[in-house]
């Protein structure tokens, strides 16, 4: 029990310390955890041999992964990933399959170990590059799914690989690596010890019991998964949901085992099945700090196996082998991003985040120790090349970072041809645009969206909202989006410089043009003010005076009195922020101009005067038809 505490203390102090540094500097979590496994391990000798232990329990964190992956994904969502799936995925595994086996070809390997070379190196990380997509929110873009398709497609690849390893063997019964790094010979018992529902089967038993474990699990989520949560509820016990959350995943993967599949296929798929349930919320939030957690454990035990003294005897071969692994994997990778045509920084991001081998690698390179596929000493330096190639996946992330801003800077991002025109132009389509577009767009008027999220124009498309891809500052899309007659812009950009730079050069192109534009606030809406907008509108205002009149409301005032308040309020603000504008300096924080805040101060006073007294005049002869909406107009209107 003490060694077990003492271990426990070891990995849970090393990932408090690593990882938090690793994020403040940029890093990652997943370099953190990477840093923390090679200094508690091969430099400090803190833990030896049981880490290979902990890291079979640790992989059953990609297992929860990929089951809360599954719960964000309906079945028709699935469904639409086909293309990429087997497309994308399938030949993603094939073409990178039989590339590395005919490079280990070149190097003198025969051509049995070849193919098991290939089909080792062919799979990705997935739980690096999912825990580094979600982390950078990379998830949702282009390259993100892609990604995600052939990670899944790989999974799904191992099945065939683990049948297909078996028919390579060439030495008979193989071995495996004893804990004290000795190896031990098998015998024919020992390939047997596990409990199997598939073993002696035919073939065509096999496909029946698979089939029927697929449609277990499936029914299961359909049926019976509300009563088991209904029964649960009556405990009131929290506890109990996170206990039958562990039970439902847990059971799921002992299924898949039975029956000769991957766990982490079938918590996906019954993930999907819950995707649409009522308890998926509840499920994400029991499962995600065990995942968190024995992912980063898995990590560690990844730093903490290397075997450096492998690295220092033939560092030339060892970085010989993993470059090259991941030159060829690259290369493929880039080919395969071009013909599905993503393009840009979803190209790169494709291509840099799934050059490495997996950890599904140490399983099928210890299966084929086993197998007698490879001898202790290939299986040794492959290992190696998989983990080193896990450790530099945190490094080109970064490097995809660096190339998507120089992108960014220069403008090299692939954007939409625009071919059409509008009398509104709207720059940015969030939740901001999308409500003015639609509104313009319902009484009448055209309109034309123009937005740099690729991932907001292509959701707005399914609603058949027309939008196109590219910076909205740039000069010809604004021109093809036609500018030159356009009667309105509403820039309504997430960016206040870019809605700076995008007001004042369409003030300087079309100095008659209407400009609208959202300011994030006070500040900026002086400073869009300044750049030539004709109407700013700050973003909550409106909101805010909604909400404060709710209050009134509830504290006794009646909707008139409360309305009144808030049409008072809203002419007072306009014309303080008019005022102020002439005090605002450009680069002087407000509070470091006493002017500004001397006048501020004063015409608070002369609002709260204001209020109270129309609170207390309930028979104050106001006109109602003018309504709030935080208008701060410049000189010109």
């Amino acid at each position: 029990m003490e060694a077990f505490l003492f271990q426990a203390t070891i990995y849970l102090g090393a990932a408090v310390i690593a990882v938090p540094l690793a994020a403040r500097l940029g890093l990652g979590s997943v370099l953190g955890y990477l840093g923390a496994g090679i200094v508690i391990g091969p430099v400090f000798g803190l833990v030896g041999s049981e880490s290979q232990d902990i890291q079979h329990f640790a992989e059953f964190g990609v297992v929860m992964m990929l089951f809360l992956i599954g719960l964000e994904l309906e079945p028709r969502a699935l469904w639409d990933m086909r293309r990429k799936l087997l497309g994308l995925g399938g030949m993603q595994v094939l073409l990178t399959t039989g590339a590395i086996a005919a490079a280990a070809l070149l190097l003198g390997f025969s051509p049995l170990v070849s193919l098991a070379i290939g089909m080792i190196f062919a799979l990705s990380s997935t739980a690096i590059v999912l825990q580094t997509l979600s982390e950078k929110k990379l998830m949702q873009t282009g390259g993100g799914r892609s990604a995600f398709s052939v990670l899944l497609a790989q999974d799904i690849a191992v099945i065939p690989m683990l049948a297909l390893l078996p028919l390579l063997a060439v030495t008979g019964i193989g071995m495996v690596l004893a804990p004290d790094g000795s190896m031990i010979r098998l015998t024919e018992d020992d390939h047997h010890h596990a409990i199997s529902l598939v073993d002696g089967l035919p073939g065509w038993g096999v496909t029946l019991v698979t089939i029927g474990a697929v449609a277990a699990i499936i029914l299961t989520g359909i049926y019976l998964t509300r009563p088991v949560f209904r029964y649960i509820h009556h405990a009131r016990l929290p506890e109990m949901y996170t206990a039958l959350a562990l039970l439902m995943v847990v059971s799921i993967a002992v299924l898949m085992e039975l029956v000769g599949l991957s766990p982490a296929l079938g918590t996906f798929l019954a993930g999907v099945v819950l995707a649409n349930s009522e308890f998926r919320h509840e499920l994400e939030s029991d499962l995600a700090p065990f995942k968190g957690l024995l992912l980063g454990l898995f990590f560690i035990t990844v730093g903490a196996g290397i075997n450096f003294a492998l690295l220092f005897d033939k560092p030339a071969l060892i970085l010989g082998y993993t470059v090259g692994m991941m030159a060829i994997k690259g290369v493929i990778l880039l080919g395969l991003a071009m013909v599905f045509k993503l393009r840009g920084k979803d190209r790169w991001l494709f291509t840099l985040g799934l050059a490495q081998a997996g950890e599904f690698g140490f399983v099928l390179v210890s299966f084929s120790l086993a197998q007698g596929v490879l001898t202790p000493g290939q299986s040794q330096t492959l290992l190696l090349v998989v983990a080193m190639s896990m450790l530099v996946t945190p490094l080109l992330f970064i490097l995809y970072d660096v190339f998507s801003h120089r992108m960014e800077d220069h403008g090299t991002h692939e954007e939409d041809d625009v071919d059409e025109t509008g009398t509104v132009i709207i720059a940015g389509i969030g939740r901001f645009g999308q409500i003015v577009n639609r509104l313009v767009r319902s009484s009448g008027f055209s309109t034309i969206v123009i937005d740099n999220d690729l991932a907001t124009v292509q959701m707005m498309r399914k609603f058949g909202v027309r939008g196109f891809f590219g910076d909205p500052s740039r000069p010809d899309l604004l021109n093809a989006a036609g500018l030159p007659d356009a009667k309105v812009l509403v820039v309504a950009l997430d960016g206040k410089e870019q809605a700076n730079a995008l007001v004042a050069y369409a003030r300087k192109a079309r100095p008659d043009l209407h400009i609208v534009a959202r300011a994030h606030d006070r500040v900026h809406a002086y400073e869009l003010n300044a750049a030539g907008a004709d109407d700013v509108v700050r973003e909550m205002f409106d909101s805010s005076l909604r909400a404060g009149r709710y209050v009134l409301e509830v504290l006794g005032l009646s909707e008139f009195e409360a309305h009144e308040a808030e049409i008072t309020f809203y002419h007072k603000d306009r014309e303080m922020l008019r005022e102020l504008a002439d005090l605002w300096k450009p680069g002087v924080a407000v509070t470091e101009n006493p002017a500004y805040v001397a006048r501020a101060k004063e015409l608070d006073a002369d609002l709260e005067l204001a209020l109270a007294a129309k609170v207390q005049s309930r028979d104050a002869d106001v006109p109602l038809a003018s309504g709030p909406g935080g208008r701060l107009r410049n000189s010109k209107g």
